[in-house]
């Protein structure tokens, strides 16, 4: 007799740029009957840097459950983009308006068009010590001249931590040789997701920035478009940099091996100068489908 559980999982690429591109996620719909353990054990198999489970919810339109190969995350910003433009393709939303359920709570999502934002927190921001800067740098291959001039490396937590670290040009950020047990280490102790590395030489001068993201601390060695780091990035603009703009397109995904360009759109809602909200989001496209046996 069969023991097996056959799961179908569509593989959804998010972030995309131009329609090429983007960062794939895994997306598992009616999900509810899954154990976490099953849950862990498909992301595993499926090998994305995330996988979105879909289930019912009693407080939002919908439950997501996020998982990397090797734990379970609060959120992921190209998993939810990757979801409900899925969602939203296959008719299960009809409104402009959505929302997720998560571990840590309610989040707002808008559907506009071909895109999709999801809502982040007013962002929290954690001075990063000389000493402290000196290790990331290291773990980077980087030395401080590498750093863009009046600027410093920063925590900056809208559900989620990144070290946001901003570097003089896209020379220096592709010359990036990361040590990963150096950045999962620094990750552990700080309770980061990862390193989030930017440059403002865009391809396109509609265009804020050009980054990088190494997570190794999730299994993610390094990733093509990441919504819950892009947010972070523009709060960290807006507030250190002083570019006081209201939406931010960033780059990630130009560095990588195999290339992989992915375009994040980040609205900031400003309140008396203050961001009081975040909406990131993009483009997600169906790439293919796979079946996992449990």
């Amino acid at each position: 007799m069969d023991n097996f559980q056959k799961i179908e999982v569509q593989i959804i690429s998010a972030f995309v740029d131009n329609n090429q591109g983007g960062n794939p996620a895994g997306v598992v719909l009616n999900a509810d009957e899954l154990s976490n353990e099953q849950k862990l054990i498909i992301a595993a198999k499926v090998g994305l840097s995330e996988t979105a489970f879909v289930s019912k919810s009693k407080m939002a339109d919908f439950k997501l459950d996020f998982f990397t190969p090797t734990r379970q995350i609060a959120h992921c910003g190209h998993a939810t983009i990757a979801t409900f433009s899925y969602l939203s393709q296959l008719g299960f939303i009809t409104s402009e308006h959505a929302s997720k359920e998560t571990i840590d709570g309610k989040r707002e999502i808008l559907i506009q068009g071909d895109l999709a934002f999801m809502e982040q927190k007013p962002p929290i921001y954690t001075e990063v010590s000389e000493q402290n800067g000196k290790i990331i740098l290291a773990s980077l291959g980087l030395r401080e001249d590498d750093i863009l001039s009046n600027a410093s490396i920063s925590i900056v937590n809208t559900g989620n931590s990144f070290a946001i670290i901003p570097v003089v040009d896209n020379e220096i950020l592709e010359s990036i040789v990361p040590n990963y047990d150096l950045i999962s280490q620094i990750s552990e102790e700080f309770d980061l997701i990862g390193f989030y590395v930017f440059s403002t030489k865009t391809s396109d001068k509609e265009r804020v920035a050009t980054t990088r993201m190494f997570a190794p601390r999730y299994g993610i060695l390094e990733e093509a478009g990441t919504g819950m780091a892009a947010g972070p990035l523009a709060c960290y603009l807006y507030d250190k940099i002083g570019l006081k703009k209201e939406q931010f397109l960033i780059e990630q995904g130009w560095f990588m091996k195999p290339k992989s360009p992915s375009l994040i759109i980040v609205n900031l809602l400003i309140e008396e100068g203050k961001i009081a909200k975040i909406m990131a989001g993009g483009k997600g496209i169906p790439m293919a489908s796979m079946t996992i046996e449990i």
